[in-house]
């Protein structure tokens, strides 16, 4: 078979026959072994040391070397060595006159398959080869069916997380029936909370687990009284105090089911937090609220806001802005509200899909539900 110069080499399985390349500064000994391989069906190339060797390697790979282990230039293990780095699905060989146990423990653990000492008989050379290339065989085996059964893992896990995600959405929809007033209200605060999260630079992951939390952020109000989700008047204390158990109850439900993203569980049990240190559940305060509420706090109010609710009209674009920016410090993350209010300006939040509504100046949302 005729390789056009400097052309990649082809697989080595896609060969017909089995390659070998022999090694040694020894001539006689080099041809003796050659014939051998030869008459045993190997294609042959040979090389008077490991720097030729490494020259025909790159010309041509091959199933298996068999080497010498004492050579000028480059020894057999300095060869073992880059056949390893370089060429892993090679076999090596080393063949040495010097019996030491050592020197084989050596070899094997830098990677040799086989260690054969001189004087040899060729049938114990041809039994050895047999041998090397049956483990060579199970060694490439074992490897492809690895990557295929880490890719079938892959696409079963990936399949498992779509179903579980689809179980959540369904929870979050089953809330919209019960409280049609935060009909999308969720899946908004998750779209902003995503555009705030990649405002400030964090990683995908982190970015990921804040979109799903802000899908559920809510999902405790299925344990809220329909009669007090729906209300059109002012809350009672009593009414308030119920309708706020709600972060501790989501986080309660998908505890069992979110264990793997902690972060969107932050979201939904800490999302009433307030920089000042006076929300809900766990009254923390600053930088002690996690990164992922915070942003979700600030994502939640803004849509709160400007949506319409069963109690008033969705509050105008400005007059929200202005409530967030009067509340940055004492309700909001500095930085988050700074984040938010910057993503909306750049036009990374489209504007038209927020509803306006007539509310008069001056309201002030600390209520929000």
């Amino acid at each position: 078979m005729t390789q056009t110069p400097n052309a990649p080499a082809p697989a080595l399985e896609a060969q017909d026959s089995l390659r070998c390349l022999v090694v040694d500064d020894e001539p006689h000994l080099r041809r003796v072994l050659v014939r051998l391989m030869q008459s045993d069906g190997f294609n042959c190339e040979e090389a008077g040391n490991g720097a030729e060797a490494l020259v025909s390697l790159a010309r041509r790979p091959v199933h298996l070397v068999l080497t010498d282990l004492h050579m000028p230039e480059l020894d057999g293990i300095g060869l073992l060595r880059e056949i390893r780095a370089h060429y892993p699905d090679t076999a090596v060989m080393l063949i040495t006159a010097v019996a030491d146990v050592s020197t084989a423990v050596n070899c094997l653990a830098v990677g040799a398959m086989d260690y054969l000492t001189k004087p040899f008989h060729l049938e114990e050379v041809r039994a050895r080869v047999r041998q090397a290339l049956e483990k060579r065989r199970l060694i490439l085996e074992n490897r492809d069916y690895q990557e295929l059964l880490e890719e079938k893992v892959s696409v079963q896990a990936r399949r498992l997380e779509e179903l579980f995600l689809a179980s959540i959405q369904s929870l979050a929809e089953a809330l919209e029936v019960k409280d049609p007033y935060t009909h999308g209200h969720s899946l908004r605060v998750s779209k902003y909370s995503t555009v705030i999260a990649r405002t400030l630079g964090l990683d995908a992951d982190v970015v990921r687990q804040i979109e799903l939390g802000g899908k559920v952020h809510d999902i405790g109000k299925i344990g809220v009284r329909e009669s007090v989700l729906n209300k059109a008047g002012p809350l009672t204390d009593e009414e308030y105090q119920h309708i706020m158990t709600h972060p501790v109850v989501g986080w309660r439900i998908l505890s069992p089911l979110l264990s793997e993203m902690p972060m969107a569980l932050t979201v939904v049990r800490s999302h009433h937090e307030r920089f000042d240190g006076r929300g809900i559940p766990d009254g923390l305060a600053g930088l002690d609220i996690p990164l992922e509420a915070r942003i979700a706090a600030v994502a939640d109010t803004f849509d709160a806001m400007t949506s319409e609710r069963p109690y008033r009209p969705g509050v105008p674009l400005q007059a929200t802005i202005a409530e967030l920016r009067r509340c940055s410090g004492a309700q909001f993350d500095p930085d988050v509200v700074d984040a938010f209010l910057s993503a909306l300006h750049s036009g990374a939040i489209d504007k038209s899909s927020i509803g306006e509504g007539s509310h008069a100046p001056g309201f002030v949302p600390m209520g929000v539900r």
